[in-house]
């Protein structure tokens, strides 16, 4: 039975990752559709609706540019976080059970697959003992910043494809059938561009400079490495381009595309002290450390202090060994371009200049948020983890358990809490139940009442709940509404749109004038609206509903929500 013991750990270990991330997403499993993230239910809401966006392609009708939100200018899906690969992988779930399930499943498989994958490559390629690459694989998938960012960013947490990346890179860097995996990495890589582009660059930046730093570390190279690395960069770099040339040209050139980074750097930055601070979404972290963070979902440099001391230790420990030393050198450089343009200390922006001032602005990389390049290190803190957990199981006597229980005992404070949850009002039986489909065409645009916007955009999951099969006018996305037709979040709101949300504002309906009917009769025939629809239960819906009544006549009571149908 010897043969079958590698596999029955393997086993385990990928076992054990998905029971932790059903623990850390319980709250969302338990009742996808009734509960929503409570720190980011603004982002859940958008990731819903991409995911039955995905959905369309089953039916032959997706595009990179779609009037489904929006509408009628649209999105550019590929300028958002837009979740592509992981809505065309999960669409059978989606058309099942609806999108609300998928983001549950989602999230939790992302932390898992990202796990085992880094166990599996650690215990396969990196050939470490079982043990140590259980160590780093848990480190891997459920470190402070892949948690934080199951907050609703999906598009960060899936990265399982990464270590199949590594390994192409570290096979031919061994000589190893070098144009197959060439071919291979290249398909990966576009297979990574439409589950995470942010991701794939922060991979990319973090592989370079590790073969920078091991190179510098590292003597001799054998004389195979680079031809063999170098060509099969080569071939996966065309065809990473030759697919991606036209995605990529649409993204940034293409309908509704916007120029410039939407979100600044100096705002999106790690705070100095959160390195050794402890998540609040981690077991011994506590909720006076979110300040030190831009948000729930930015948690990305916060490692603490016994992990930062376990890793200083082991790479003193090992500091002959080429790998660790050039992943902890690696680490200390992606740190350093996380503190922003500026230090910022204990929430104090300083004068004090930072790397990250070199490369602002550079195209493509100003798309990746600062605080980000510390989620980079992630997998290199993991090897060095891995690495030191094996050399004393493998190589000494006398610390073959105590360093393993000193590393195991530093990385518990940073075990996850389940995400918070809280309820979340239901989607209409109108929408669920179809009964929409005698008001609007398919495709055709109903207008939620309020419109949704940044502040609120949950009416997106009303077309979500169709897999979006008709239109919404404005919604939570990025595009070219900012001066000079910069990138900027959402749209400015029309003056029907204005009007209504005034009316929500002050909870009393407006005094209406001829310009607000004439503003009404424009803003239908813009948006091409079929009908308005008011949620029972919606927050000062009777504020909304006089407003309406008033503009468009009595409405209509249908299951559970109010229609006005609209009249240009």
């Amino acid at each position: 039975m010897r043969w079958g013991r590698p596999w029955i750990s393997d086993v385990a270990a990928c076992a054990f990752m998905v029971l932790v991330a059903a623990f850390v997403t319980r709250g969302l499993l338990a009742d996808p559709a009734g509960r929503a993230l409570s720190l980011n239910p603004g982002d859940q809401a958008l990731d819903e609706w991409f995911l039955a966006y995905a959905t369309r392609a089953y039916r032959g009708d997706f595009a990179f540019v779609t009037g489904a939100l929006n509408a009628p200018e649209g999105i550019n899906v590929l300028g958002n976080a837009s979740l592509i690969g992981l809505g065309l992988l999960f669409a059978p779930l989606t058309l099942a059970f609806g999108a609300p399930v998928t983001f549950a499943v989602a999230t939790g498989f992302n932390l898992a697959a990202n796990g085992a994958g880094w166990y599996l490559l650690l215990s396969r390629t990196a050939r470490l003992h079982r043990l140590a690459a259980g160590v780093g694989g848990v480190f891997c998938g459920f470190a402070p910043g892949m948690v934080s960012q199951s907050n609703g960013h999906l598009h960060m947490t899936a990265a399982w494809l990464v270590p199949a990346i590594v390994w192409c890179v570290v096979t031919l860097a061994q000589g190893t059938r070098t144009v197959q995996r060439g071919l291979l990495l290249g398909g990966l890589v576009v297979a990574q561009f439409f589950l995470g582009e942010e991701v794939l660059l922060l991979t990319a930046v973090a592989l370079a400079l590790f073969c920078l730093a091991f190179v510098a570390t590292c003597r001799p190279i054998p004389r195979h490495v680079l031809p063999s690395l170098g060509l099969g960069l080569v071939i996966a770099g065309g065809v990473a381009l030759a697919l991606l040339a036209y995605p990529i040209w649409v993204q940034f050139r293409g309908p509704q595309s916007a120029p410039g980074a939407v979100f600044r750097p100096e705002f999106y930055s790690a705070d100095l002290k959160s390195f050794a601070a402890l998540s609040p979404l981690s077991l011994a972290g506590g909720n006076g450390a979110t300040r030190l963070a831009s948000g729930p979902s930015e948690y990305t440099a916060f490692f603490g202090a016994p992990a930062l001391i376990a890793v200083l230790g082991a790479t003193l420990w090992m500091w002959r060994r080429p790998a660790v030393v050039a992943c902890t050198v690696v680490s200390i450089v992606l740190w350093a371009l996380a503190l922003g343009p500026h230090i910022v200390v204990g929430h104090e922006r300083t004068e004090q200049w930072a790397p990250y001032s070199l490369i602002a602005g550079t195209p493509i990389v100003e798309w990746a948020l600062p605080t980000r390049f510390a989620l980079a290190t992630v997998p290199l803190l993991g090897f060095v983890l891995a690495s030191v957990v094996h050399a004393a199981i493998t190589q000494t006597e006398t610390l073959k358990v105590l360093v393993p229980v000193a590393v195991i005992a530093a990385l518990v404070p940073l075990a996850p809490r389940p995400l918070p949850t809280a309820d979340r009002a239901p989607v209409p039986r109108f929408f669920t139940e179809g009964y929409w489909r005698g008001y609007a065409p398919r495709d055709g645009t109903i207008v939620p009442v309020p419109l949704p916007d940044w502040r609120d955009p949950q009416p997106m999951r009303w077309a979500a709940a169709t897999n979006v099969a008709f239109a919404t006018p404005q919604g939570w996305f990025i595009g070219p509404y900012g001066t000079d037709g910069t990138s900027a979040v959402g749209v400015f709101p029309r003056p029907t749109s204005q009007l209504l949300h005034r009316a929500l504002a002050n909870a009393n309906p407006p005094a209406l004038t001829d310009q607000d009917r004439i503003d009404l009769r424009r803003d239908i025939a813009f948006w091409h609206a079929s009908c308005f629809v008011l949620a029972d239960g919606q927050a000062e819906a009777g504020a909304l509903h006089s407003t309406l009544d008033a503009l468009l006549g009595p409405g209509e009571h249908v299951a559970d929500v109010w229609v006005w149908r609209a009249r240009a």
